[in-house]
C-alpha cells in the first residue's frame, strides 16, 4: 500500500538541470581570437591579433598568455600530436612549439605575404596558404617552407589534406568569377580548378576522409563533396550570417560557426542543419572539438565558448518517491515528440546509470545520465529542439540491466 501511494502521490525530490547549451568562458584579453586548438579535452590552445597565444591545460577554467615573439596577427593553429604545433599569421609569420604551446619559436617563410591557414598531414609533411596565391609546402616538420603557389593575386583563406600528395586549397580568386576550389594529386607541383558553382567567398574547408569533406562561406554557403572534391552541392543552412569555420566531429556530424554568433550543427552529414545557441552575437572565427561532446569556440574580443556535450539540448531529470523492485526502462512520452519528451527509468538498488541517446546510425547524440543512483525512480526530460527531425534510440545501462528502445522526432 505504501509503495501504492507513493505511486499515487510522488513527490519531487531533486530536481537536476544540465544545460547542454555553450557557455562563455573568461579569457582576460580583448583581442580577436582566430583559431583554436583542442589537444583534448583539458589542453587547448587559441590564437588571435597581436600575436596573442593563449592556453588552458583546465578545461578553461584558467587561461594563459603565452610570449608568441610577434605582433602580427595569428590567424591559423594547428597541432599533430599534444606537444607540436604551427601557428600562421599576417607578414609571412610561421611559429612553431615542440613542447605544447608554452614557447614559440619563429620560422622562416620566405614570404611577407598573410598567411591564413595551415594543416598537416603527418609529423613531417605540412601546407600553409595565403594571399598572394601563396602555397607553402614543408616536408620537414616545418623547419623549411617551399612556395608552391599558383600565379596570379589569389587569396586563399584554408587548406585541407586529404590524401596521400592530394590537397584542397579555398578562396578568392585573382579575376572575377565562381570562387576557388583548387586541387593538388601530386604533392604541390601542379594544382587544378574544380567547379564550385558559387561566386560566394569561401572561407574554411574541412574533410572527413579523402572523399567527403565542406566548404562554408559566405551568406550561409555550405557545400558538400562526396567525391573528393570533383562535385560539390549546395546544402540548406537556414542563415544568411557570413561562416568562418566548419568543422566534421566523428561520422556525421559538424559544426559550422560565423558572424552574429551563428553556431550550426548537423548530425546527418549536413542535410540539416540546426542552430545552437552561443549566447552573444559576436563574430565567431574558428571552433575546435577534442571529441563528440567537448568543444570550444573563439571569437571577436577574446570571446571563448565551450561544451561538453556538443551542444546539442538540454536535459532536466526529477527523482521520484518510489522505490522499485525491478530494473525498468519505460517507453518515452509523447512520441512522436516535439521538441522534448520524457523517459522514466528505475533502479532498485544503487547502480551506475548510463542513459544515452543514438540516431539511426549507431552515433552517441547525448548522455542524458552518466553517475552512480541511489535506488529510486527517475524521469528525464529530453529537449531535442536543435535536432532534425528522426529516429531516434535511448539506451538504458544500469548493473546488469540494458534496454534500448525507439522514439520519433517529428517537427
Amino acid at each position: 500500500m505504501g509503495t501504492l501511494k507513493h505511486t499515487l502521490f510522488f513527490f519531487l525530490l531533486v530536481t537536476q538541470i544540465c544545460f547542454a547549451q555553450w557557455y562563455q568562458q573568461y579569457s582576460g584579453i580583448t583581442e580577436w581570437l582566430s583559431s583554436v586548438w583542442m589537444i583534448d579535452s583539458s589542453k587547448v590552445i587559441t590564437v588571435g591579433s597581436g600575436g596573442t597565444i593563449l592556453s588552458t591545460t583546465d578545461a578553461g577554467a584558467t587561461w594563459h598568455q603565452k610570449n608568441s615573439g610577434t605582433t602580427a596577427f595569428l590567424n591559423d593553429v594547428y597541432f599533430t600530436d599534444s606537444n607540436s604545433g604551427t601557428a600562421v599569421g599576417d607578414s609571412g609569420v610561421i611559429l612553431q612549439t615542440t613542447d605544447g604551446g608554452e614557447t614559440w619559436n619563429k620560422r622562416t617563410s620566405g614570404t611577407d605575404a598573410n598567411l591564413n591557414a595551415v594543416t598537416f598531414t603527418d609529423q613531417n609533411i605540412g601546407i600553409a596558404v595565403g594571399e598572394q596565391s601563396k602555397i607553402l609546402l614543408t616536408t620537414d616538420g616545418g623547419i623549411i617552407w617551399e612556395d608552391k603557389g599558383t600565379s596570379g593575386s589569389s587569396y586563399f583563406y584554408d587548406v585541407a589534406i586529404v590524401g596521400f600528395n592530394t590537397a584542397i586549397v579555398v578562396g578568392i580568386p585573382f579575376a572575377a568569377g565562381p570562387q576557388l576550389i583548387i586541387r593538388t594529386t601530386d604533392g604541390g607541383l601542379s594544382w587544378v580548378t574544380l567547379n564550385t558553382g558559387t561566386t560566394e567567398p569561401l572561407s574554411s574547408i574541412s574533410f572527413q576522409d579523402a572523399i567527403i569533406g565542406f566548404v562554408a562561406g559566405q551568406n550561409g554557403r555550405i557545400m558538400i563533396t562526396t567525391d573528393g572534391g570533383d562535385t560539390w552541392s549546395n546544402q540548406v543552412s537556414n542563415t544568411n550570417n557570413f561562416l568562418l569555420d566548419i568543422k566534421l566531429v566523428g561520422n556525421n556530424s559538424a559544426i559550422a560557426v560565423g558572424d552574429n554568433g551563428i553556431i550550426l550543427h548537423s548530425t546527418d552529414m549536413g542535410s540539416s542543419w540546426a542552430f545552437q545557441s552561443s549566447g552573444t552575437n559576436l563574430i565567431l572565427s574558428g571552433v575546435s572539438f577534442a571529441d563528440r561532446n567537448n568543444g570550444t569556440i573563439v571569437g571577436y574580443v577574446g570571446t571563448i565558448l565551450r561544451t561538453t556535450n556538443g551542444g546539442v539540448s538540454f536535459v532536466e531529470e526529477e527523482e521520484i518517491d518510489e522505490i522499485p523492485s525491478n530494473y525498468f526502462l519505460s517507453n518515452n512520452f509523447p512520441n512522436p515528440f516535439n521538441p522534448s519528451t520524457k523517459i522514466k527509468y528505475a533502479v532498485p538498488q544503487a547502480s551506475n546509470v548510463e542513459l544515452q541517446v543514438f540516431d539511426i546510425l549507431g552515433n552517441e547524440i547525448e548522455a542524458l545520465v552518466n553517475e552512480e543512483k541511489p535506488a529510486g525512480t527517475y524521469e528525464v526530460t529530453w529537449y531535442a529542439e536543435n535536432l532534425p527531425s528522426g529516429v531516434y534510440f535511448y539506451q538504458l545501462k544500469a548493473g546488469h540491466f540494458i534496454s534500448t528502445k525507439k522514439m520519433i522526432l517529428l517537427k
